[in-house]
């Protein structure tokens, strides 16, 4: 089967990874991918967003399986582009339809199918230009810390969490009438601050059938402490020791079964990954976000603890049948660390060498695959002559897997000591709640 695999970051060079140990998989070809993915496949350098060009990339090669990794072309429709055109319809493209994106696409749109279809969630109010004085007014008066979210996709930067009433008005602000988040931010989700701790749990699902893949746990801030700026990520572990068998019920229970049944009921066309970013209050998990994707940095440990065939999964996806699946999970902790360019998530500059050390050599990565189960999933990079040049503001994600959650932090270290870039840095506690 030949597989075209749209993305660019560490998610794809994972998924990239993942695919390639398919039986199933005859040719991988990843559009525009990285200087990483190339082990695996054929890079081809297109836009994720121009459909047309990724059509004729599908006739010319063959290709009889899509996989979307990033969310800006699920939620611009690339399903329906697909099911709607006589010579791509047959091929098997793994994601929602455009209609069902719009759980990641639109805060506003996700929260008030949670209500209606009573999914845990922290209470909120909408607002934009229109009515923007009812909403400084309804900051004003709101309990702190308040959690202000813009509506549209910000690559997981429109969240703030505002500590104090001046702050929150100002940001309000910002992203309404001066564009701060741009389009995204136009319209402003104004919610209720949960205090407790999180996780992300994903889903494969057919849009009737489901399963359940391995939790994790990211780290979104840039300071250590989990302090400063949101970015895409900076690390994530899996398992989540406080995501015991019972509390695990709870979610697929009062969480997973609602949100499948809801797109049944509302005739949302979905097949392919739900992210369900959720927080634990007390002893109840409840919903922070929904994505209509996998994870970044979480699937570079997803995927090391997943054993199954993830093509024959995909099939069963496609046909209906992910009933028949059962997914099996290396029982073993996995680590991710990623390294970012200096001055990100804010400016930052590109084009700078990576010095790999004795990880240059490609076929390196099956030598250190086998040895402990260590990988280098690349981002932000690109290949320049014979160099690797950073390419963006998250780098490298360096992934390992241990019998314990402080051991694979330890050995993704490691090899992070053997890299360099002008710049570079990395957080040093990801994994700290649980690494003792």
């Amino acid at each position: 089967m030949n597989i075209l695999l749209l993305g660019s970051g560490a998610r794809e060079h994972a998924f990239a990874w993942k695919i390639s140990r398919s039986k199933l998989l005859t040719k991988l070809f990843i559009a525009p991918g990285n200087a990483g993915t190339i082990q695996f496949g054929d890079n081809i350098d297109i836009s994720l967003t121009d459909f047309d060009a990724i059509k004729k990339v599908c006739i010319k090669q063959n290709i009889e399986m899509v996989f979307v990794g990033p969310e800006d072309p699920l939620v611009n429709g690339i399903y329906d582009f697909f099911k709607n055109d006589k010579k791509l319809n047959k091929i098997n493209l793994i994601g929602p339809s455009k209609d069902a994106a719009k759980l990641e696409g639109s805060k506003s749109y996700a929260k008030a199918f949670m209500q209606r279809h009573n999914i845990p969630t922290a209470s909120y109010k909408e607002f934009d230009a229109i009515n923007y004085e009812e909403g400084l007014h309804y900051i004003k008066e709101h309990t702190l810390p308040v959690v202000l979210k813009a509506d549209g996709l910000t690559a997981g930067k429109g969240v703030l969490i505002c500590q104090n009433h001046i702050e929150a008005m100002a940001e309000f602000e910002l992203m309404i009438q001066q564009s701060k988040f741009g389009a995204a931010g136009k319209k402003v989700v104004v919610e209720e601050f949960l205090n407790g701790i999180e996780l992300s749990v994903f889903v494969l699902t057919d849009g009737k059938n489901f399963v359940l893949l391995p939790e994790a746990k990211d780290y979104k801030r840039i300071g250590e402490g989990d302090t400063g700026l949101n970015t895409g990520g900076m690390g994530a572990v899996s398992p989540v020791p406080f995501a015991h068998k019972a509390f695990m019920q709870k979610i697929v229970e009062k969480i997973i079964h609602p949100t499948i049944e809801g797109l049944q009921k509302e005739d949302l066309e979905y097949k392919g990954f739900i992210f369900f970013g959720l927080i634990k209050v007390e002893d109840e998990p409840m919903v922070i976000e929904y994505n209509c994707r996998m994870g970044d940095p979480e699937s570079e440990v997803v995927l090391l603890r997943l054993k199954n065939d993830l093509v024959q999964l995909f099939i069963s996806c496609s046909s209906g049948e992910l009933n028949k699946e059962k997914i099996d999970i290396d029982e073993r902790c996995a680590a991710t660390i990623v390294a970012v360019s200096g001055g990100y998530p804010g400016e930052y500059e590109k084009g700078k060498v990576i010095d790999f050390g004795y990880l240059e050599n490609p076929e390196s990565v099956k030598t250190i695959e086998a040895d402990g189960g260590i990988m280098v999933f690349h981002a932000g990079t690109k290949k320049e002559g014979e160099e690797i040049i950073t390419n963006g503001g998250r780098v490298l994600a360096v992934s390992a897997l241990s019998d314990t959650i402080g051991e694979a932090i330890e050995l993704s270290k490691n090899i992070l000591g053997q890299i360099y870039f002008e710049g570079m840095y990395f957080r040093d506690d990801i994994g700290y709640e649980f690494a003792d």
